[in-house]
Formats: structure tokens, sequence, C-alpha cells
């Protein structure tokens, strides 16, 4: 019988999409283009688990659905496969990681592939690919090549770059090095998170309580040679042209936040101590109005300066400090919870405005990362400089007036504050300044500050230039020499390969295992280190490039993915870009846009793609959680009387009574245990008690991992996909539950029972299906279904789509017979979300092709519209009845249809009428007496 099988009739149609290559998308179109992609995955050994689809399903309902209405597609799809786990893998296995994420990769594309994703897997790309990271190597010696003009507000060649005279006078050599310290690309010796154990410098984020996040091994700070990228240049750009794009406000806010740009003043002030006479501090601070209150100074411990400034007595404890300092992330340094700590370094330093010696400590709350490394610490005015002042007993002096009501709030004075005033107000203590408001006192102390030649108006960004280096092995090469002399040892000069040269390949390794000491792998592969040309020696670079630079731009590869010329061709280029819609998870709302964003630019002011911004419309998806997890709280056993505890009364971490801190035991209970009851979930055998009901992330170590190989073996990947966008808005963040799955299963098994026999022994229509015209409730029906399904698609809102879907089958179900001319615009509507059984209904229908390129339905306004509405009738204000009235009756003839209507006479019958108020096309309302 041929009843709904998943597993003959999705293997079917995604053999006949490949054998055909449906989806293969031309490079040109007379047709409008729309690209659509999705945030490409890392291949990890664990395979999808059923969160990844659901961004998938929602741009392959798109394309499909653009498709149909005449739209050029672009939907690909590849892998961003370089990463530290494949490497680890080598460590720990010997296997090389290409092998291992080769492997990885089929297993992705197996499962992607068995979900019936439109993708064009012509253009698939992989950055491990040589022949991906060729180009990008080669987009990398675009930004080496460029410096940033602040006056054209552009990178340009770094040929273009102007050298000064003096610099000229010096020779060729010199000119070189000038242009080194320009360039968006460069190298610093920059203080990083270093971790012995895995060989290799972590992200802040990396780093909790001074450990890896990964295997929990100790992490340091050490000074190394790293490359920079320049993306300071660009932060008023990556700000400004926020306004270009369709994303969200919160995602924008993110990018502002992280970008973080703030007006002030930079401030100089001399230290005091006689071996550094003339020496002095710059600060960096937003409110230039509050230098009178500094009362003392704090450098970050790896300022340059702490060394020369601190005194004899106080050598130990700094150097002290400072190794105590050193093995903190930066997060860790600036929590805001923690206990301040800090060491006075002996010196003391000559506030500018009041000729006052303050004292200079250092604290890790600094960091060197950010401003100038030194603040200008105002114990009055905040709160971490409170804190320390408090913690170390230095004066808090109050400079701006706080409203009355705060110090009476607060339980302070203007002599004593028993916390920060971080507020504006007049200024008091401020010499000549006094009485100024704060907005106004900003801008005449910097006037002041740069009149007396102390300093200047600045503005700073929380944006710091990208650490673009990995000591790691798998990663893209960095195509650069570094000269070295007859000794082997650094001339200083670097030399960028031609773009002839590339791609520079990994080299082969039989050892991948770092050395605990912050060389490279790649310095131990010696032929492939070492180089000579044109009668000089070298030595490549070393270390690799981040995980980051494949993915800042693929979007570009997969517009020409074959090309062995160049990057992207110009004219291809033209065509696809923007990005029309980018879909992936709100973890890469900050990083990856960011640094996308940036290269994107790079190339937009060296005249290769020719949009200043990459996407134009983002879209998060929410994550996917674990299945609900049901928890009941009781007394313990042997506790008498053995009782069950409603669970607001519990703390659900501890499972103690909140007010007696009694020790509850958790007792984990099934679905069938509980019920709903309003927001709450309550026990079945006791509904007076509440149960805790939490769904949590999915996790290995939760044992609440969801393979989509499972569902798709036990439901079909149709059903799969539907349920992942009937879930609730594709944004939230949403419980996984197998009872929906099998919920969405059984709408498609009645959307096969609805148009196919399943007592026949071949697939043909049920009788039921017949050619009769459909009566005008069906037809209503139908294009207010396909109104709802188009508008719906448009607004991305896929689960309202499927469920107005779901209302007209049930319609169609109750009918004795189901016209025919229906069904193929209703499975033309199913076709995005269950794209296998709407090709086989189409088949069936009749037709030899794929549905995959049919006009998209269309649907007339006015069939849309209802030719009768029913109307409540009510006697008091309180509903008796209701009256079925032409849609468009007017008010005399609405009153006289509730008037005769026969239960309301019942119920007036020998009641006098007072009044009756109609409200056309709402409600009628008798009053009687």
């Amino acid at each position: 019988m041929p009843g709904y099988n998943p597993k003959a009739i999705e293997p079917k149609w995604q053999r006949y999409w490949e054998d055909h290559a449906t989806f293969r998308t031309p490079d040109t179109s007379d047709k409008p283009k729309y690209y659509i992609l999705d945030m490409f995955p890392y291949p990890s050994g664990a395979g999808l688990h059923v969160g990844h689809p659901e961004g998938y399903t929602a741009t392959d309902i798109l394309a499909r659905y653009r498709r149909m209405r005449g739209y050029n597609v672009l939907h690909p799809m590849g892998w961003d496969a370089f990463g530290l786990p494949a490497e680890q893998y080598a460590i720990e296995t010997g296997t090389h990681p290409r092998v291992t994420t080769q492997k990885n990769i089929d297993t992705f594309r197996r499962q992607i592939k068995m979900l019936g994703f439109s993708y064009d897997w012509s253009r698939e790309v992989d950055t491990t690919d040589p022949n991906y990271y060729k180009w990008t190597q080669w987009i990398f010696l675009q930004i080496f090549d460029t410096w940033y003009d602040p006056e054209q507000n552009k990178g340009r060649p770094i040929s273009e770059l102007p050298i000064p005279d003096d610099v000229k006078a010096k020779g060729d050599g010199a000119v070189s090095a000038y242009r080194d310290t320009k360039r968006l690309a460069y190298q610093v010796e920059a203080p990083v998170n270093w971790c012995p154990a895995l060989g290799t410098v972590l992200a802040n984020e990396e780093v909790v309580d001074g450990k890896s996040e990964r295997g929990s091994h100790p992490v340091v700070r050490m000074p190394l040679r790293q490359w920079m990228l320049r993306i300071t240049a660009y932060a008023e750009r990556l700000l400004d042209d926020l306004a270009l794009v369709d994303w969200t406000e919160a995602i924008k806010e993110m990018q502002r936040n992280w970008i973080g740009r703030s007006e002030g003043a930079e401030v100089d002030f001399t230290i005091a101590r006689s071996v550094s006479k003339g020496s002095t501090i710059r600060v960096f601070t937003t409110r230039p109005d509050t230098l009178f209150g500094a009362t003392y100074m704090v450098l970050a411990p790896e300022h340059p300066l702490v060394d020369a400034i601190t005194t004899t007595d106080q050598r130990a404890a700094v150097e002290s400090y400072k190794a105590e300092a050193a093995s903190k992330s930066d997060l860790e340094r600036t929590e805001l919870a923690k206990k301040k700590s800090g060491v006075f370094t002996g010196a003391h330093a000559i506030n500018p405005v009041n000729q006052e010696r303050i004292p200079i400590w250092i604290a890790d709350y600094v960091l060197s990362s950010y401003g100038t490394g030194a603040i200008m610490a105002v114990p009055g005015h905040d709160e971490r400089d409170f804190e320390f002042a408090k913690q170390f007993n230095l004066p808090i002096r109050t400079v701006v007036t706080p409203p009355d009501d705060w110090l009476e709030q607060t339980g302070s004075t203007l002599n004593h504050l028993t916390e920060p005033f971080v507020g504006e107000g007049a200024a008091i203590n401020s010499s000549q300044f006094d009485g100024l408001p704060t907005s106004e006192f900003k801008q005449k102390i910097t006037t002041w500050l740069e009149e007396s030649g102390l300093g200047t108006k600045k503005i700073n960004y929380k944006l710091r230039d990208w650490l673009f280096s990995r000591q790691r092995y798998w990663g893209e090469p960095f195509p650069i020499l570094h000269e070295v002399d007859a000794s082997g040892n650094p001339t200083g000069v670097v030399e960028a390969l031609s773009a002839e040269e590339l791609p520079l390949r990994l080299p082969e390794l039989e050892d991948y295992k770092p050395s605990g000491q912050p060389e490279p792998p790649l310095g131990k592969a010696k032929d492939w280190l070492n180089v000579t040309r044109n009668g000089n020696r070298y030595k490549r670079e070393t270390n690799t490039m981040p995980q980051w630079a494949g993915s800042c731009w693929y979007y570009l590869r997969y517009v020409d993915p074959k090309n062995d010329r160049t990057f992207c061709d110009p004219a291809k280029e033209r065509y696809w870009s923007p990005v029309d819609l980018y879909v992936g998870g709100a973890e890469h709302a900050v990083l990856h846009l960011l640094y996308s964003r940036f290269w994107h630019k790079v190339l937009y002011d060296r005249g290769y793609v020719h949009t200043p911004e990459p996407f134009m419309k983002l879209v998060n998806q929410g994550m996917i959680l674990g299945e609900m997890e049901y928890t009941g709280f009781r007394r313990a056993e042997g506790v008498s009387p053995l009782m069950w505890v409603s669970a607001p009364e519990v703390d659900p971490d501890t499972a103690r009574d909140k007010k007696t801190g009694e020790q509850y035991e958790r007792i984990k209970l099934n679905e069938e245990q509980v019920e709903k009851k309003g927001d709450s979930f309550v026990l079945k055998e006791n509904p007076a008690i509440r149960v805790d009901a939490r769904a949590f992330k999915m996790s290995k170590s939760r044992g609440n991992v969801i393979n989509p190989d499972k569902v798709v073996d036990q439901y079909g990947a149709d059903s799969l996909r539907l349920y992942e966008m009937f879930m609730g808005p594709l944004e939230a963040t949403k419980p996984w539950s197998m009872r929906g799955v099998e919920g969405v299963s059984r709408f498609l098994n009645r959307v096969w029972r609805l148009l196919i026999d399943d007592r026949a022994e071949n697939v043909k229509l049920v009788d039921t299906a017949q050619n009769v015209e459909p009566d005008r409730d069906t037809l209503r029906k139908l294009h207010q279904t396909i109104q709802k399904v188009t508008e719906d698609l448009d607004g991305m809102r896929f689960n309202t789509a499927i469920a107005a879907m779901m209302e007209f089958t049930n319609h169609l179900t109750k009918l004795p017979a189901r016209p025919r001319i229906v069904f193929e615009p209703f499975v033309l509507l199913l076709s995005p979300f269950a794209p296998h059984l709407a090709e086989e209904l189409w088949q069936a229908l009749g037709h030899k092709e794929t549905l995959a390129y049919e006009p998209w339905p269309t649907y007339d306004p006015a069939l849309t519209k209802a030719d009768e509405i029913e109307v409540p009738v009510q006697i008091n204000g309180k509903l008796r009845s209701k009256v079925t009235v032409p849609v468009d009756i007017d008010k005399e003839a609405l009153e006289k249809a509730a008037l005769a209507d026969e239960r309301i006479q019942e119920l007036i019958a020998g009641k006098q009428i007072r009044k009756v108020i109609v409200v056309p096309g709402k409600l009628v309302n008798i009053v009687v007496g």
C-alpha cells in the first residue's frame, strides 16, 4: 500500500535534484538576484545536532520560495574547517588534521544533504583547501599593502604613502621601515595569553580563572611578537555604516558597544621623581571636568614606565604584583565584582590643573591595551576608583555637586561621600571653573588644556587592533618572509610573497605537539622554513592565521568558487553583491561580523568590491534547547511525613528550602507524570504541587543532545524541517520536543491521505479528489491561505505560515468531494517547507518535472474577504447569542437581525427594550429593563 513513506520518497527526490542539478545557479541572469547565505559551520567530529538545521531550514524555505517568485537565487554551503580541535586530535592520535577534517566534512555534508536543502553544491568551499586559502593569503597581502589615509577616510596602496623628507634622507631602509609602521597589517610585541600546554595564544574569552577554557591548562601573560590588523583605523566607518544595513537594533548595539567610541581628552601628568624628571604619563579621560578630583594615578602593571619610576623600597612588591597580574586574563582583571588590588610604586606625579603631588600606583584593573594604559583616578566620581581608594585609604574629593535628594538617599555630604556620584552637575572644588555645568566645563577645560600644551581633545575606542597570529599548525600560513643575516638572526626586513607564489601550502609534519615555548610547530619544517632568493636568506613566518581569517570573505568566493585567476570575478561580484539575507547564530553577532566588515571595507577601498557593506539583512536564529526536564522535590526518606514540596519553595540549584534550609530529595519526573496548569507544570497526582520545569542547552555531558539522523530515520526529513519551523518564532529560544515532531509527522500523513489513496496498490489520487468547482467557502479559504503564507514568508514568520496550512488541510479533510483545482496551489505552498512530500504529490497530480521553479500561487484580494460574518449579540452587556449576517450589512438591518434571532426573542420576551446599541460588524447590545 502506498502509505506516506519518507524513507522511500526523500532519497528518491534527493537523487533527482542531484542528477538534474536542479539547484545549480547560473552566474548571471535577467532575473532579479537574491543571495541568501547561512553562516557556514565548523565541521566538528560530533556531527550535526538538531540546532544546526534550524537556520539552514529557514534559509532553504526562503530560497525555494524566492525561486518560485522568479528570482535567480544563490544559496551555497561550505566549511569553516581550520581550527584547534582537529589539531588537538592530531596531537593525541598522530592523525593528520586534514584527514580528520575531511572525515568530519563528509559527515556534515551527508547529514545536510539528507535534509533536502537546495544548496548549489557546485559552489561548495572549504577554508582548508589550498585553492581557497590561496585567496585568503592574497587578501592578507592586500591588507599588508594598504595604509589608512585619515584625510580621504579610506585605505590606499602603501606605495602612495607620503614619506617625510627626513625619513627619505636616511635611505631606502628607513623608508621601508617607515612604511611598515603604517601598514594595516603590522607586527608588534604584544602582551598575550600564552598557554604552554596548548602551545598557542588564547583570546581573553578563552581564559577562565587563569586557565584555558579548553583543557583547563595554566595560562600566563607574556609579550610575544604578533601580527596585528589595524581594524581601529576603520572604527568610525564600522560605526557609521551600520546605518546602511537592515539589522536588528540589538545586534547593531552589540557592535557599537564592542567598538566603544568615547569622546574626551588626553592629559599629560609630569612625573615628580628626579630620576625621571620631565617624563610624563598620558591618560585618556571621558570626564576632563573631574581633573581637580584626581587624587592618585594608576598604571597597568605592563606599562613601560613602571620599572623606571618604581622606587627601590617598593621594587620587590611591584615585581611580585606584576607576576601575579600576568596570570590573569583581561576579563578577570576588569571584573567589576572582584576585590580591588594594587601596589604603590613609590613615585608621584603632578596634577596639571592644580600642581598637586599625587601617588602613582599599579593595579590590574587598568589594561595596557585600552587607552594609554594609565588612568587618573577620581574616586569621588568613579566606582572602581572609589573602591580602590577605600581599599587603600586614599583621598576622595567631590568635584561635581550631587543633587540634594541623592545626598539624602545615600547618606552622603559634599565632604564625605558614601558612594561615588557618577552623574553630571555643577563643578565645585575646581578653582576658576566652579559653578560650571558638566557639559560646559568639559569644553572649557579641554580648550584650556590644549592652549596650555597639557592635553588635547581625543576620541577613543574600546576596540583594539586585531591580534592575527596563532602559534598552531592547522591554519593558513602567512605569505611573508623575514630576512636573516649570516648568523640566522632577523634583520627586521619583511618581504611579501608575490601573488604568483600563492598558495603557500602548509608543509607536512610528523610532530604537531607544541614545545611548551612560544615557537610555532611550523618552525620544525626546516626545508620549508628556510628560503634563499636573490642572494638573500629568509625564514618564513611560522605563525598561522586565526580561524576567523577564512570566514571573513567566504561569501565572496561562493560567487566565483572555481576561479584560479582572481578571488572573485568583478562582473559576478557586481551582479551578486551584497548578500541579501544572512542567517546565523547570535554568538557571531560581534566578532565575525566585525572582522568580515573590516576586510570587506579594505577590499572596497582598494576597488575589489563595489559595496561598502557585505550583508544587507541579518537575522539570528534562536537556540534550540534540549527537551524539557521535570524535577519534583520531596522530603528525604525517613522524614515523616513523606510529602512533596512545591517548586517555588525550593532553591532549584541546592534543593534546599528557601526559608528553613531543609534538604529535599530531587525526583526526576517523566512527561506522563506532569501536566500544564496556567504558566506552570504540576504533578498529575497532586495538582497543588508545582514542579521545576526547565530546558537546558544541549550538551554531551547532560545527555540531552538530539541527533538529526535518528529523527530523520524515525519521522523523515520533512517532519524535522517542518517541526523546527513550527516550534516558534525563528529568533526565539525554544525547547525540543519529540512529541512535537510526532504531531508534525501526523500532519504530513494527513496531507498525504488528503490526496493519495493509501488503500490502492499504486500511488493514485483519492476518489474524493474530483474535478469539481470549489465552493465559495473553500475558494475563500484557499486565497486566504495563499495570502497568509506569502505574507508570513516575506516576514519570516514560518510557524504561523505552517499553522495556516494546517487549518486549510483541516477544512479540505471535512469535504465529501475535494476539488482537484485547489490541490496544486496548496502543494506549491507546502513545497518550501516539506519539499520531498510536495514533489511526490506534484508528480501524483500528473506533472513530469520538478515543482522547484513553478510560479508561486497568487491570491485575489477580493476572494479573501468573507461574504458573511458572525456578530455577537449581548443583553445588558452579556453575550447571549450570535447572528450570521452579510459582511456589508448596514446598522438598521443588523439591529433587525439581532432582534429577530430566536434565542434573543426568548430572552427579551415580556421585557421593555430601553436601548439598542449597534456597532456595525462588531456587536449588538440590547439594554432591557
